[in-house]
């Protein structure tokens, strides 16, 4: 072997080194700099955690039994007066169908206003802002062609901007598929109104150590895993990311984040998963269809964190093709309110590891298959049926449908003591049936 071969070999040998060398460098620094944001994280979780979670289911139930004397008033209306009567009586006042809608839906001027929006939250997300603070950010660009060095004007370049940013859709329709996951920033509001605005064919986004995170009005179509890679996660930093789950949205150590007015159909593995202790959550407004395993929340029987999580499922349309998880849930506290059950082909709610599942108003309409009709599921090895702390109140229970609550009686004496009444499920279809994005035309009312 020649002196001019040696030298390569040698230059060969240095590069490997000097390569892994780098490697290893930048994996030891990512794994320090997420460990940083997993701390500060924590701190702002266990800040969210609210210690008096009925105060916060009885806070939303009384708005809309609000909403709910208001109607019985209008069929009382109804019956004694003329249809012209009622009608200019919904003229006047718009027709909302839930309060979350009634804070904001009936004004012609919300395009310009649309930062109103961050008052409306409920539930445990109560308090989610989102970008109020901060500028207007326009998405002109559909693409997602740089993961490192996302393109002014594409989502990804938005998501990423440390400031608060309040992002909206330039053009009337637009299909966004992400290569990646698209990994947001705190102080977000994605808003979708005044757009057809489809996330299809790609990866999901994720909401990993952050805070107060608005998605609204946006439609998930086929999500898939993304393969991995170096992703830029803030504006300021980048790494190497595994491969995506295919969920559509993943909820992961973090809080004050609100899903309104979205719809979901199919991903590769759950539409929702919100874990490792994410708390201070409400997913409202939302319609879903052709999903195997809709939500996870808590994701290991070993992550102890999450039983400070705290979630709420209000005015949720849950229609054709679901087969189950609607929630699953484990350890923490979960109020799934007024929302409309109409297909299921296992199971409705499934839960492990001692939850407390508070279900009101909700309107269950059973499969046919007589194995299906039960809309509870208990996933506890080695444990009691009835571990944790499974509430039905002023439920609809249609075609059969059973809802097997906790068997300790005192248990649910005590815990119903507590309870405001919520709107009675027979309204379910009424508060869900503009589930999913609205159609808002500037100067009209959506």
């Amino acid at each position: 072997m020649g002196k001019q071969d040696l030298l390569f070999l040698l230059l060969c040998s240095l590069s490997y080194a000097v390569l892994a060398l780098s490697q290893n460098t930048t994996s030891e620094s990512d794994e320090n700099y997420w460990k940083l944001r997993e701390e500060k994280a924590k701190k702002g979780i266990q800040g969210a955690y609210h210690p008096h979670p009925f105060n916060v289911t009885n806070h939303l139930n009384f708005r809309t039994r609000i909403l709910q004397s208001r109607w019985s008033e209008d069929e009382h209306v109804g019956i004694n007066s003329t249809r012209r009567a009622l009608a200019k009586r919904y003229k006047k006042s718009c027709m909302f169908f839930n309060a979350i809608d009634a804070c904001w839906r009936c004004q012609a001027d919300w395009e310009k206003k649309r930062r109103k929006l961050a008052k409306c939250a409920l539930g445990f997300g109560r308090g989610t802002t989102g970008g109020k603070a901060g500028r207007k950010y326009l998405v002109t660009d559909p693409t997602d062609n740089d993961m490192v060095n996302p393109k002014p004007g594409t989502l990804r370049h938005a998501v990423i901007q440390l400031e608060p940013l309040w992002i909206v859709f330039a053009h009337p329709v637009m299909v966004i598929r992400l290569n990646q996951e698209l990994i947001m920033t705190s102080n977000k509001t994605i808003d979708g109104r005044g757009s057809h605005v489809v996330i299809e064919g790609g990866a999901g986004i994720t909401v990993q150590y952050v805070e107060n995170v608005i998605i609204h009005g946006i439609r998930f179509v086929d999500i898939v895993p993304g393969s991995g890679g170096m992703i830029r996660d803030s504006v300021n930093h980048y790494g190497f990311r595994t491969e995506s789950d295919g969920d559509a949205i993943s909820i992961f150590g973090s809080h004050h984040v609100w899903i309104d007015h979205c719809s979901f159909s199919k991903a590769a593995d759950g539409i929702i998963d919100v874990i490792k202790g994410s708390t201070a959550v409400t997913i409202s407004n939302c319609h879903m269809t052709n999903h195997d395993k809709v939500f996870l929340f808590g994701a290991s029987d070993t992550h102890f964190e999450d039983r400070n999580m705290q979630i709420t499922i209000a005015f949720t349309h849950f229609g054709k093709g679901l087969v189950q998880r609607m929630p699953r849930c484990r350890m923490g506290f979960f109020h799934i309110v007024n929302n409309d059950y109409t297909h299921w082909l296992m199971y409705a709610i499934g839960g492990g590891m001692n939850p407390t599942i508070i279900s009101e108003g909700n309107r269950f309409i059973a499969p046919p298959n007589p194995r299906a009709k039960e809309v509870t599921h208990r996933q506890i090895p080695n444990s009691p049926w009835d571990s944790g702390t499974w509430i039905s109140n002023r439920d609809v229970l249609i075609n059969g449908a059973t809802f097997k609550e906790s068997r300790a009686s005192l248990q649910l004496r005590q815990v119903q003591s507590k309870i405001i009444m919520p709107m009675d499920g027979r309204y379910a279809g009424r508060a869900t049936k503009y589930a999913g994005p609205l159609k808002c035309v500037p100067h009209l009312a959506c």
